[in-house]
């Protein structure tokens, strides 16, 4: 072997280093697949509840809650409460105006299998889950569902 090959050798350390760390990632991988441990899984849930809701403003300051079929009121969130929901239903109006739609198309609640709820505007895609700002948020939306009552 001529000196200039023998100076671009790699060191032997460097490769046995590499070595371990595949073996180690390919281990670990491993046991994740088969014991679920450390592993991330989703788990698909069915809705077993869509309700569809339409909300207006109204000059009192209160949120009409309207139910889309027939066009009636059934119930209003005052003025000044339930700030979540007001929160929640402002950013899907900014985020129709932005895409160029109109307040009339309905809004879908949905309560899944798995015991959360959600929140989705089919006319832009967006959804949104309650469960993640924490019980207590998730209860504001469900006084607007209880406001339908037993109707579909």
């Amino acid at each position: 072997m001529s000196a200039a090959v023998a100076d671009r050798m790699v060191p032997r350390g460097a490769i046995l280093g590499a070595a371990s760390l595949i073996v180690f990632s390919l281990v670990v991988a491993s046991v994740g697949r088969l014991t679920g441990i450390g592993a991330v899984r989703e788990n698909y849930a069915t809705a077993v509840q869509n309700l569809s809701f339409r909300f207006e403003d109204r000059t009192d300051g209160g949120i009409a809650v309207i139910a889309p079929e027939s066009g009636a009121v059934i119930g209003v969130v005052p003025a000044g409460t339930d700030g979540f929901v007001r929160t929640v239903l402002r950013s899907f109006a900014f985020d129709r105006q932005r895409h160029g739609l109109g307040a009339g198309p309905a809004f879908v609640i949905a309560r899944w299998s798995d015991g959360h709820s959600t929140i989705e505007d089919p006319a832009t895609g967006r959804r949104v889950d309650l469960a993640a700002f924490g019980a207590a948020n998730m209860q504001a939306f469900e006084h607007v569902v209880a406001m339908r009552g037993n109707k579909p």
